[in-house]
Protein backbone atom coordinates (compact mmCIF):
# COMPACT_ATOMS: atom_id res chain seq x y z
CA UNK A 1 0.00 0.00 0.00
CA UNK A 2 1.07 3.26 -0.98
CA UNK A 3 1.64 5.77 2.06
CA UNK A 4 -0.56 8.76 1.82
CA UNK A 5 0.73 12.14 1.24
CA UNK A 6 -0.20 14.93 3.68
CA UNK A 7 0.74 18.26 2.63
CA UNK A 8 0.66 21.71 4.96
CA UNK A 9 0.57 24.83 4.14
CA UNK A 10 2.07 27.32 7.08
CA UNK A 11 4.41 25.82 9.60
CA UNK A 12 2.48 27.21 12.60
CA UNK A 13 1.77 25.90 15.62
CA UNK A 14 -1.73 24.11 14.60
CA UNK A 15 -0.45 23.04 11.36
CA UNK A 16 3.13 21.52 12.89
CA UNK A 17 1.07 19.83 15.85
CA UNK A 18 -0.94 18.29 12.92
CA UNK A 19 1.85 17.11 11.15
CA UNK A 20 3.87 15.98 13.81
CA UNK A 21 1.22 13.45 15.02
CA UNK A 22 0.33 12.32 11.28
CA UNK A 23 4.02 11.74 10.89
CA UNK A 24 4.25 9.81 14.10
CA UNK A 25 1.48 7.48 12.58
CA UNK A 26 3.57 6.72 9.17
CA UNK A 27 1.99 9.42 6.78
CA UNK A 28 4.33 11.18 4.41
CA UNK A 29 3.84 14.62 5.87
CA UNK A 30 5.47 17.89 3.65
CA UNK A 31 4.78 20.90 5.43
CA UNK A 32 5.59 24.03 3.14
CA UNK A 33 6.63 27.44 4.63
CA UNK A 34 6.50 31.00 3.33
CA UNK A 35 8.98 31.89 6.12
CA UNK A 36 12.31 31.14 7.00
CA UNK A 37 11.12 30.83 10.71
CA UNK A 38 8.32 28.02 11.57
CA UNK A 39 5.38 29.63 14.38
CA UNK A 40 3.60 31.83 12.29
CA UNK A 41 2.08 34.36 14.77
CA UNK A 42 3.43 32.67 17.57
CA UNK A 43 6.78 32.10 16.28
CA UNK A 44 10.41 34.06 17.21
CA UNK A 45 12.81 35.90 15.12
CA UNK A 46 16.15 37.01 15.58
CA UNK A 47 17.34 40.61 15.07
CA UNK A 48 19.98 42.75 16.05
CA UNK A 49 20.91 40.41 18.96
CA UNK A 50 17.63 39.52 20.30
CA UNK A 51 14.90 36.96 19.87
CA UNK A 52 11.56 38.54 19.66
CA UNK A 53 8.07 36.61 19.59
CA UNK A 54 6.32 38.14 16.34
CA UNK A 55 3.18 37.48 18.40
CA UNK A 56 1.93 35.28 21.44
CA UNK A 57 3.69 35.60 24.43
CA UNK A 58 1.90 33.56 26.81
CA UNK A 59 1.99 29.78 27.01
CA UNK A 60 -0.46 27.32 28.69
CA UNK A 61 -1.74 24.05 28.22
CA UNK A 62 1.64 22.30 29.58
CA UNK A 63 -0.65 21.01 32.71
CA UNK A 64 -1.37 17.42 33.24
CA UNK A 65 -3.78 16.43 31.15
CA UNK A 66 -3.83 19.91 29.21
CA UNK A 67 -3.31 19.89 25.15
CA UNK A 68 0.56 20.23 24.48
CA UNK A 69 1.29 17.45 27.46
CA UNK A 70 -1.68 15.26 26.06
CA UNK A 71 0.75 15.78 22.69
CA UNK A 72 4.05 15.83 24.50
CA UNK A 73 2.78 12.05 25.74
CA UNK A 74 1.92 10.88 22.21
CA UNK A 75 5.00 12.06 20.00
CA UNK A 76 7.49 11.37 23.26
CA UNK A 77 8.73 14.51 23.38
CA UNK A 78 10.21 17.49 26.13
CA UNK A 79 9.18 21.23 25.53
CA UNK A 80 11.74 23.44 26.79
CA UNK A 81 9.48 25.59 29.02
CA UNK A 82 9.25 26.61 32.35
CA UNK A 83 6.91 27.86 34.24
CA UNK A 84 6.22 31.23 35.34
CA UNK A 85 3.76 32.69 38.51
CA UNK A 86 2.31 34.78 38.09
CA UNK A 87 1.01 34.69 35.04
CA UNK A 88 0.88 38.11 34.45
CA UNK A 89 -0.13 41.38 36.94
CA UNK A 90 -3.00 43.60 35.64
CA UNK A 91 -2.57 47.03 36.44
CA UNK A 92 -5.39 49.55 35.79
CA UNK A 93 -6.46 52.96 38.00
CA UNK A 94 -8.63 50.79 40.23
CA UNK A 95 -6.47 47.56 41.18
CA UNK A 96 -2.69 46.13 40.40
CA UNK A 97 -3.42 42.24 40.61
CA UNK A 98 -1.36 39.81 39.98
CA UNK A 99 -3.06 36.46 38.42
CA UNK A 100 -1.92 33.37 40.18
CA UNK A 101 -2.65 30.04 40.60
CA UNK A 102 -4.65 30.36 43.37
CA UNK A 103 -6.36 33.57 42.70
CA UNK A 104 -6.25 34.44 46.45
CA UNK A 105 -5.38 38.06 45.46
CA UNK A 106 -8.16 38.47 43.13
CA UNK A 107 -10.75 37.22 45.54
CA UNK A 108 -8.93 39.16 48.16
CA UNK A 109 -9.71 42.26 46.09
CA UNK A 110 -13.32 41.25 45.13
CA UNK A 111 -14.28 39.05 47.90
CA UNK A 112 -17.97 38.53 46.57
CA UNK A 113 -16.57 36.67 43.76
CA UNK A 114 -15.87 33.70 45.39
CA UNK A 115 -18.04 32.09 44.64
CA UNK A 116 -18.17 32.88 40.92
CA UNK A 117 -14.18 31.43 40.65
CA UNK A 118 -15.39 28.59 42.74
CA UNK A 119 -18.06 27.62 39.58
CA UNK A 120 -15.54 28.95 37.12
CA UNK A 121 -13.05 26.13 38.34
CA UNK A 122 -15.60 23.36 38.16
CA UNK A 123 -16.47 23.87 34.53
CA UNK A 124 -13.09 24.68 33.28
CA UNK A 125 -12.07 21.02 34.23
CA UNK A 126 -14.82 19.87 32.68
CA UNK A 127 -13.84 22.05 29.67
CA UNK A 128 -9.98 20.66 29.79
CA UNK A 129 -11.44 16.92 30.46
CA UNK A 130 -13.88 17.51 27.04
CA UNK A 131 -11.33 18.95 24.71
CA UNK A 132 -8.96 16.28 25.70
CA UNK A 133 -11.09 13.81 24.59
CA UNK A 134 -10.49 15.52 21.04
CA UNK A 135 -14.16 16.78 20.71
CA UNK A 136 -15.17 17.35 17.42
CA UNK A 137 -17.03 20.36 17.85
CA UNK A 138 -18.85 21.85 15.69
CA UNK A 139 -19.50 18.29 14.12
CA UNK A 140 -18.80 18.33 10.10
CA UNK A 141 -20.68 14.60 9.94
CA UNK A 142 -22.24 11.62 11.08
CA UNK A 143 -19.54 9.90 11.99
CA UNK A 144 -18.51 13.25 14.04
CA UNK A 145 -21.97 13.77 15.69
CA UNK A 146 -21.87 10.22 16.94
CA UNK A 147 -18.59 10.59 18.03
CA UNK A 148 -19.88 14.06 19.82
CA UNK A 149 -22.36 11.81 21.49
CA UNK A 150 -20.01 8.92 22.54
CA UNK A 151 -18.10 11.96 24.31
CA UNK A 152 -21.30 13.09 26.27
CA UNK A 153 -22.14 9.62 27.53
CA UNK A 154 -18.30 9.15 28.64
CA UNK A 155 -19.02 12.37 30.69
CA UNK A 156 -22.48 12.09 31.34
CA UNK A 157 -24.16 13.64 33.60
CA UNK A 158 -21.51 16.31 34.54
CA UNK A 159 -21.43 17.83 31.01
CA UNK A 160 -25.34 18.77 31.33
CA UNK A 161 -23.64 21.34 33.65
CA UNK A 162 -22.33 22.90 30.85
CA UNK A 163 -25.84 23.50 29.07
CA UNK A 164 -26.94 26.85 30.33
CA UNK A 165 -23.80 28.01 30.05
CA UNK A 166 -23.14 27.07 26.18
CA UNK A 167 -26.30 29.10 25.43
CA UNK A 168 -25.43 32.27 27.50
CA UNK A 169 -22.80 35.01 27.48
CA UNK A 170 -20.41 35.72 30.12
CA UNK A 171 -22.06 38.99 30.81
CA UNK A 172 -25.52 36.54 31.53
CA UNK A 173 -23.35 34.76 33.87
CA UNK A 174 -21.71 37.80 35.89
CA UNK A 175 -25.60 39.01 35.61
CA UNK A 176 -26.85 35.74 37.27
CA UNK A 177 -24.24 36.07 40.26
CA UNK A 178 -25.14 39.56 40.89
CA UNK A 179 -21.92 41.26 39.51
CA UNK A 180 -22.46 43.02 37.01
CA UNK A 181 -22.68 46.12 38.46
CA UNK A 182 -18.99 46.35 39.78
CA UNK A 183 -17.54 48.57 37.53
CA UNK A 184 -13.81 47.00 38.48
CA UNK A 185 -14.42 43.61 38.24
CA UNK A 186 -15.99 43.63 35.23
CA UNK A 187 -13.56 45.68 33.52
CA UNK A 188 -10.92 42.85 34.60
CA UNK A 189 -13.10 40.07 33.27
CA UNK A 190 -13.36 41.75 29.87
CA UNK A 191 -9.17 42.69 29.78
CA UNK A 192 -8.89 38.94 30.35
CA UNK A 193 -11.52 37.70 27.87
CA UNK A 194 -10.24 39.81 25.14
CA UNK A 195 -6.85 38.35 25.52
CA UNK A 196 -8.54 34.67 25.33
CA UNK A 197 -11.39 34.96 23.60
CA UNK A 198 -11.13 37.99 21.08
CA UNK A 199 -14.18 39.54 22.76
CA UNK A 200 -15.34 41.06 26.31
CA UNK A 201 -18.35 39.79 28.43
CA UNK A 202 -20.75 41.10 26.40
CA UNK A 203 -20.11 38.78 23.33
CA UNK A 204 -17.45 36.08 25.24
CA UNK A 205 -20.12 32.47 25.31
CA UNK A 206 -19.92 31.71 28.60
CA UNK A 207 -18.93 28.29 28.08
CA UNK A 208 -15.97 29.38 26.50
CA UNK A 209 -14.92 31.74 28.65
CA UNK A 210 -14.76 29.30 32.01
CA UNK A 211 -11.62 27.81 30.14
CA UNK A 212 -10.77 30.56 29.02
CA UNK A 213 -10.48 32.21 31.89
CA UNK A 214 -8.57 29.20 33.43
CA UNK A 215 -4.99 29.82 32.11
CA UNK A 216 -3.58 31.25 35.21
CA UNK A 217 -5.23 28.74 37.60
CA UNK A 218 -3.54 25.91 35.51
CA UNK A 219 -0.15 27.55 34.68
CA UNK A 220 1.72 30.03 32.30
CA UNK A 221 4.98 29.00 30.87
CA UNK A 222 8.45 30.63 29.09
CA UNK A 223 9.54 29.17 26.22
CA UNK A 224 13.09 28.36 26.12
CA UNK A 225 14.52 30.40 23.16
CA UNK A 226 11.32 32.26 22.36
CA UNK A 227 7.67 30.98 21.81
CA UNK A 228 9.23 29.73 18.66
CA UNK A 229 11.16 26.51 20.85
CA UNK A 230 7.24 25.03 20.96
CA UNK A 231 7.76 24.60 16.24
CA UNK A 232 10.89 24.04 16.69
CA UNK A 233 10.14 20.71 18.79
CA UNK A 234 7.22 19.51 16.52
CA UNK A 235 9.46 19.97 13.35
CA UNK A 236 12.04 17.80 15.47
CA UNK A 237 9.62 15.23 15.87
CA UNK A 238 7.85 15.45 12.06
CA UNK A 239 11.26 15.29 10.38
CA UNK A 240 12.23 12.24 13.25
CA UNK A 241 8.99 10.43 12.04
CA UNK A 242 10.75 10.83 8.43
CA UNK A 243 8.64 13.88 7.50
CA UNK A 244 9.95 17.16 5.69
CA UNK A 245 10.01 20.77 6.58
CA UNK A 246 10.58 23.56 4.03
CA UNK A 247 11.30 27.21 4.16
CA UNK A 248 11.25 29.73 1.59
CA UNK A 249 8.17 27.91 0.15
CA UNK A 250 5.16 30.21 -0.73
CA UNK A 251 1.92 28.80 -1.68
CA UNK A 252 0.50 30.14 -4.96
CA UNK A 253 -1.96 27.30 -5.49
CA UNK A 254 -3.89 24.17 -4.41
CA UNK A 255 -4.68 22.22 -7.62
CA UNK A 256 -8.43 20.91 -7.27
CA UNK A 257 -9.33 17.73 -9.41
CA UNK A 258 -12.64 16.01 -9.48
CA UNK A 259 -13.86 18.04 -6.34
CA UNK A 260 -10.35 16.84 -4.81
CA UNK A 261 -7.00 18.69 -3.94
CA UNK A 262 -4.57 17.03 -5.89
CA UNK A 263 -1.24 19.04 -5.50
CA UNK A 264 -0.09 22.08 -4.08
CA UNK A 265 2.03 24.05 -6.03
CA UNK A 266 4.89 27.65 -5.21
CA UNK A 267 5.93 30.51 -6.07
CA UNK A 268 8.54 28.92 -7.56
CA UNK A 269 6.80 26.31 -9.86
CA UNK A 270 7.62 23.14 -7.76
CA UNK A 271 4.57 20.87 -7.36
CA UNK A 272 3.45 18.82 -4.09
CA UNK A 273 1.18 15.93 -4.48
CA UNK A 274 -1.17 15.66 -2.04
CA UNK A 275 -3.78 12.80 -1.10
CA UNK A 276 -4.89 15.32 1.52
CA UNK A 277 -3.99 18.95 2.10
CA UNK A 278 -4.32 20.71 5.46
CA UNK A 279 -4.20 24.32 5.24
CA UNK A 280 -3.16 26.61 8.23
CA UNK A 281 -4.41 29.58 7.09
CA UNK A 282 -7.78 31.74 7.60
CA UNK A 283 -10.44 31.46 5.42
CA UNK A 284 -9.74 34.60 3.22
CA UNK A 285 -5.81 33.41 2.86
CA UNK A 286 -7.33 30.05 1.68
CA UNK A 287 -9.86 31.35 -0.78
CA UNK A 288 -7.28 33.28 -2.56
CA UNK A 289 -5.02 30.25 -2.70
CA UNK A 290 -7.78 28.13 -4.36
CA UNK A 291 -8.51 30.69 -7.10
CA UNK A 292 -11.33 29.39 -9.63
CA UNK A 293 -11.62 26.24 -7.42
CA UNK A 294 -12.64 28.04 -4.08
CA UNK A 295 -15.94 26.69 -3.41
CA UNK A 296 -19.39 28.86 -3.19
CA UNK A 297 -19.74 28.19 0.91
CA UNK A 298 -16.12 29.30 1.03
CA UNK A 299 -16.48 32.16 -1.05
CA UNK A 300 -20.25 32.69 0.82
CA UNK A 301 -18.18 32.63 4.39
CA UNK A 302 -15.57 35.37 3.52
CA UNK A 303 -18.05 37.72 2.06
CA UNK A 304 -20.48 37.69 5.46
CA UNK A 305 -17.62 36.87 7.63
CA UNK A 306 -16.34 39.90 9.63
CA UNK A 307 -12.19 40.39 9.96
CA UNK A 308 -10.91 39.17 13.63
CA UNK A 309 -8.52 41.14 15.52
CA UNK A 310 -5.20 42.46 14.33
CA UNK A 311 -2.26 43.99 16.71
CA UNK A 312 -0.04 46.72 16.67
CA UNK A 313 2.96 45.85 18.21
CA UNK A 314 6.39 46.84 19.97
CA UNK A 315 9.75 45.26 19.79
CA UNK A 316 11.93 46.69 22.47
CA UNK A 317 15.61 46.11 23.74
CA UNK A 318 15.51 47.14 27.56
CA UNK A 319 18.32 47.70 29.82
CA UNK A 320 17.64 45.36 32.25
CA UNK A 321 18.34 47.50 34.91
CA UNK A 322 14.60 48.96 34.72
CA UNK A 323 13.38 45.45 35.55
CA UNK A 324 13.53 45.23 39.78
CA UNK A 325 14.86 41.40 40.12
CA UNK A 326 11.25 40.46 41.61
CA UNK A 327 9.13 42.15 39.18
CA UNK A 328 7.11 39.87 37.19
CA UNK A 329 7.99 39.21 33.18
CA UNK A 330 4.18 39.69 31.72
CA UNK A 331 1.95 42.75 32.60
CA UNK A 332 -1.39 43.96 31.07
CA UNK A 333 -2.07 48.02 31.32
CA UNK A 334 -5.39 49.40 31.76
CA UNK A 335 -5.71 52.92 30.91
CA UNK A 336 -9.43 53.09 32.40
CA UNK A 337 -11.82 51.01 33.83
CA UNK A 338 -14.76 51.93 31.46
CA UNK A 339 -14.88 52.67 27.43
CA UNK A 340 -13.33 50.91 24.91
CA UNK A 341 -10.33 48.22 25.42
CA UNK A 342 -7.95 47.67 22.69
CA UNK A 343 -6.31 50.38 20.75
CA UNK A 344 -4.09 51.50 23.05
CA UNK A 345 -6.74 51.27 25.81
CA UNK A 346 -5.29 47.74 26.75
CA UNK A 347 -1.86 47.08 26.29
CA UNK A 348 -0.07 43.75 27.00
CA UNK A 349 3.77 43.61 27.96
CA UNK A 350 6.36 40.86 28.00
CA UNK A 351 10.01 40.52 28.96
CA UNK A 352 12.20 37.68 28.40
CA UNK A 353 13.50 36.03 31.46
CA UNK A 354 16.41 36.83 33.40
CA UNK A 355 17.35 33.13 33.32
CA UNK A 356 16.81 33.07 29.10
CA UNK A 357 20.43 34.43 28.18
CA UNK A 358 19.55 33.57 24.37
CA UNK A 359 17.03 36.09 24.13
CA UNK A 360 19.02 39.41 24.40
CA UNK A 361 22.38 40.51 24.69
CA UNK A 362 24.06 40.39 28.00
CA UNK A 363 22.45 42.77 30.45
CA UNK A 364 19.27 43.73 28.28
CA UNK A 365 15.80 42.01 27.92
CA UNK A 366 13.95 41.58 24.72
CA UNK A 367 10.45 42.84 25.62
CA UNK A 368 7.49 42.44 23.44
CA UNK A 369 4.18 45.13 24.20
CA UNK A 370 1.43 44.56 21.84
CA UNK A 371 -2.38 46.34 21.46
CA UNK A 372 -5.49 44.58 19.64
CA UNK A 373 -6.26 47.12 16.77
CA UNK A 374 -8.90 46.88 14.12
CA UNK A 375 -7.22 45.47 10.83
CA UNK A 376 -9.26 47.11 8.31
CA UNK A 377 -8.76 50.34 9.80
CA UNK A 378 -4.73 49.84 9.02
CA UNK A 379 -5.65 49.13 5.80
CA UNK A 380 -7.17 52.49 5.61
CA UNK A 381 -4.58 54.38 6.66
CA UNK A 382 -1.65 52.74 4.80
CA UNK A 383 -3.91 53.25 1.81
CA UNK A 384 -3.33 57.14 2.38
CA UNK A 385 0.23 57.26 1.97
CA UNK A 386 3.47 57.01 4.04
CA UNK A 387 2.88 60.04 6.17
CA UNK A 388 -0.38 58.78 7.58
CA UNK A 389 0.78 55.66 8.18
CA UNK A 390 4.09 56.78 10.16
CA UNK A 391 2.19 59.33 11.70
CA UNK A 392 -0.33 56.66 13.02
CA UNK A 393 2.38 54.03 14.41
CA UNK A 394 4.11 57.20 16.22
CA UNK A 395 0.70 57.64 17.99
CA UNK A 396 0.24 54.51 18.61
CA UNK A 397 3.66 53.93 19.97
CA UNK A 398 3.69 57.12 22.20
CA UNK A 399 0.40 56.32 23.64
CA UNK A 400 1.61 52.74 24.75
CA UNK A 401 4.73 53.96 26.41
CA UNK A 402 2.84 57.31 28.70
CA UNK A 403 0.85 54.23 29.82
CA UNK A 404 3.61 51.61 30.49
CA UNK A 405 5.18 55.17 32.36
CA UNK A 406 2.35 55.40 34.78
CA UNK A 407 3.91 52.16 36.06
CA UNK A 408 6.95 51.74 35.46
CA UNK A 409 8.49 55.49 35.90
CA UNK A 410 11.19 55.94 33.27
CA UNK A 411 10.88 52.88 31.04
CA UNK A 412 11.64 54.60 27.84
CA UNK A 413 14.54 55.83 29.42
CA UNK A 414 15.78 52.47 29.30
CA UNK A 415 14.93 51.23 25.54
CA UNK A 416 18.09 51.13 23.73
CA UNK A 417 16.57 49.47 20.81
CA UNK A 418 12.97 50.00 19.41
CA UNK A 419 10.69 48.25 16.23
CA UNK A 420 7.68 48.58 15.93
CA UNK A 421 4.87 46.86 13.62
CA UNK A 422 1.04 46.88 12.57
CA UNK A 423 -1.43 44.59 10.70
CA UNK A 424 -0.34 45.83 8.12
CA UNK A 425 2.97 44.27 8.93
CA UNK A 426 1.77 41.17 9.56
CA UNK A 427 0.04 41.21 6.54
CA UNK A 428 3.35 40.85 4.83
CA UNK A 429 5.36 38.87 6.77
CA UNK A 430 2.76 36.03 7.53
CA UNK A 431 0.05 36.34 4.06
CA UNK A 432 -2.60 36.57 6.62
CA UNK A 433 -5.06 38.68 4.88
CA UNK A 434 -5.43 42.80 6.28
CA UNK A 435 -2.65 40.77 9.08
CA UNK A 436 -5.23 39.39 11.11
CA UNK A 437 -4.08 37.14 14.27
CA UNK A 438 -5.43 35.72 17.12
CA UNK A 439 -8.77 33.48 15.42
CA UNK A 440 -12.50 34.79 15.33
CA UNK A 441 -14.07 36.15 18.79
CA UNK A 442 -15.66 33.07 20.24
CA UNK A 443 -19.61 34.07 20.98
CA UNK A 444 -22.31 31.53 19.89
CA UNK A 445 -20.90 28.21 19.83
CA UNK A 446 -23.46 26.77 17.84
CA UNK A 447 -21.87 29.23 14.79
CA UNK A 448 -18.15 28.25 15.80
CA UNK A 449 -16.16 27.36 12.73
CA UNK A 450 -15.10 24.14 11.98
CA UNK A 451 -12.51 22.94 9.73
CA UNK A 452 -14.27 21.47 6.57
CA UNK A 453 -13.79 23.74 3.60
CA UNK A 454 -15.97 22.59 0.77
CA UNK A 455 -13.43 20.39 -0.15
CA UNK A 456 -13.28 16.74 0.82
CA UNK A 457 -9.64 15.98 1.54
CA UNK A 458 -9.11 19.54 2.42
CA UNK A 459 -9.09 21.38 6.22
CA UNK A 460 -8.46 23.97 7.80
CA UNK A 461 -6.31 24.35 10.91
CA UNK A 462 -4.87 27.02 12.89
CA UNK A 463 -6.91 29.68 14.81
CA UNK A 464 -9.51 30.17 12.76
CA UNK A 465 -11.20 26.83 13.39
CA UNK A 466 -12.42 26.01 17.02
CA UNK A 467 -11.46 26.77 19.58
CA UNK A 468 -8.66 28.88 18.10
CA UNK A 469 -7.33 31.52 20.72
CA UNK A 470 -3.52 30.62 21.58
CA UNK A 471 -1.09 27.58 21.12
CA UNK A 472 -3.14 25.42 23.14
CA UNK A 473 -6.59 26.17 21.29
CA UNK A 474 -5.04 25.24 17.71
CA UNK A 475 -3.19 22.03 18.97
CA UNK A 476 -6.49 20.97 20.17
CA UNK A 477 -7.94 22.29 16.87
CA UNK A 478 -5.18 19.98 15.43
CA UNK A 479 -6.00 17.06 17.23
CA UNK A 480 -9.75 16.59 15.82
CA UNK A 481 -8.26 17.36 12.14
CA UNK A 482 -5.76 14.38 12.79
CA UNK A 483 -8.55 12.42 13.98
CA UNK A 484 -10.36 13.54 10.70
CA UNK A 485 -8.05 12.68 8.83
CA UNK A 486 -6.78 9.22 9.50
CA UNK A 487 -10.85 8.16 9.17
CA UNK A 488 -10.96 9.93 5.81
CA UNK A 489 -7.77 8.09 4.92
CA UNK A 490 -6.20 4.96 6.45
CA UNK A 491 -2.71 5.18 7.39
CA UNK A 492 -0.14 2.82 7.52
CA UNK A 493 0.58 2.63 11.42
CA UNK A 494 -1.30 2.59 14.50
CA UNK A 495 1.36 3.86 16.75
CA UNK A 496 -0.19 6.62 18.86
CA UNK A 497 -3.91 6.93 19.93
CA UNK A 498 -6.23 9.15 19.00
CA UNK A 499 -8.67 10.95 20.81
CA UNK A 500 -6.67 10.02 23.71
CA UNK A 501 -8.20 8.66 27.30
CA UNK A 502 -9.86 10.86 29.69
CA UNK A 503 -7.09 13.55 31.00
CA UNK A 504 -9.38 14.33 33.84
CA UNK A 505 -11.33 13.38 36.66
CA UNK A 506 -14.01 15.27 36.84
CA UNK A 507 -16.05 15.19 40.07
Amino acid sequence: MNTPGIVIIGAGVGGLTAGALLARQGYAVTVLEAQVYAGGSAGTFFHKGYRFDAGATVAGGFQPGGPHALIADQLGIRWPVRQHDPAWVVHSPAFELPLTQTSDEVVERFPQTKPFWAEQADLAELGWALSGACLPWPPGDLHELLRLAQIGLRFFPHDLKLAPFALSTTADWLRRRGLHTDDAFVRFIDAQLLISAQTTSRGANAAYAATALDLARQGVYHVEGGMGGISDALIASIRQSGGQVFFRKRVERIEVSDGRASAVLTDRGERFEADFVLANLTPWALDQVLAEASPKRLKDEISRRLPGWGAFVLHLGIDEQIWPADFPDHHQFLDTIDGPLGETHSVFLSASPAWDSTRAPAGRRAVTVSTHTDVRSWAQTAALGEQAYAERKAAYTESMLALIERTIPGFREHIVFQMSGSPTTYAFYTGRPLGMVGGFPQTNLFRARGSRTGIRNLRLVGDSIFPGQSTAGVSLGAMRVVADVMRQVPGPARSISLPAKQPLEIK
